[in-house]
């Protein structure tokens, strides 16, 4: 329970926050650090984006929320929002907010503007393109896979990275909307162990 609301997500064991999160009312939504462009940390911040992202999905409309929220001196971020099987795009660039409807009906992927040049952006692109020409219905299980495979064996910018003892990739989350019915699955890279929770839309809840 987070402030009255039920959510499911993995906890940042640092400042509290989460990067992805299911709630009861049927939403659900994903962190990305960063808005458009690599930016210049400049801390301390008001508080950690992870934080933010947990005030922003426990509310009724998460896009209505990320409208109005004040935002200053948080750093940059993107979210990515289903609500009412409507796809979102939210950006805060430390100055500016940027709001985008996509298709839901479309498939999209995104990539750490923190993290990642253009070129290593355009390059992850193309490898989901192309897996998503072999499999153009994918399953949970099969996008699972992808995100843990896919790549061209380079450490640094495969999407389960490793940069050092700085960057790695811990783990692997999906969250899967079915009718009624909401799946998440969390994958422990670090102990290789596999987390499955269900959850049912709490048609009380102020969707």
């Amino acid at each position: 329970m987070h402030e009255g609301v039920r959510l499911i997500y993995p906890k940042d064991g640092d400042a509290g926050g989460t990067w992805i999160a299911l709630n009861e009312n049927g939403n659900a939504a994903v962190l990305l650090n960063g808005g458009f462009e690599k930016h210049v940390s400049k801390p301390p911040y008001n508080k950690s984006r992870g934080l933010v992202f947990l005030e922003i999905i426990k509310s009724g409309s998460p896009v209505k929320y990320f409208k109005v929220v004040d935002l200053f001196n948080i750093e940059p971020f993107t979210v990515v929002i289903v609500e009412k099987n409507k796809l979102s795009e939210c950006r805060w660039t430390g100055d500016n907010k940027f709001f985008k409807e996509l298709n839901a009906q479309e498939s999209h992927i995104w990539s750490s503007a923190t993290l990642y040049d253009q070129d290593t952006r355009n390059r992850r692109e193309q490898w989901f393109w192309q897996w998503l020409d072999k499999r153009p219905y994918p399953e949970q299980k099969d996008i699972l896979q992808f995100h843990q495979f896919a790549g061209e064996g380079d450490k640094g910018n495969d999407l389960v990275m490793t940069r050092g003892e700085i960057y790695l990739t811990v783990s692997i989350t999906s969250i899967e909307l079915e009718n009624e019915t909401r799946r998440i699955c969390y994958n422990d890279l670090t102990s290789n162990e596999m987390f499955h929770l269900e959850m049912k839309i709490n048609s009380d809840c102020n969707v």
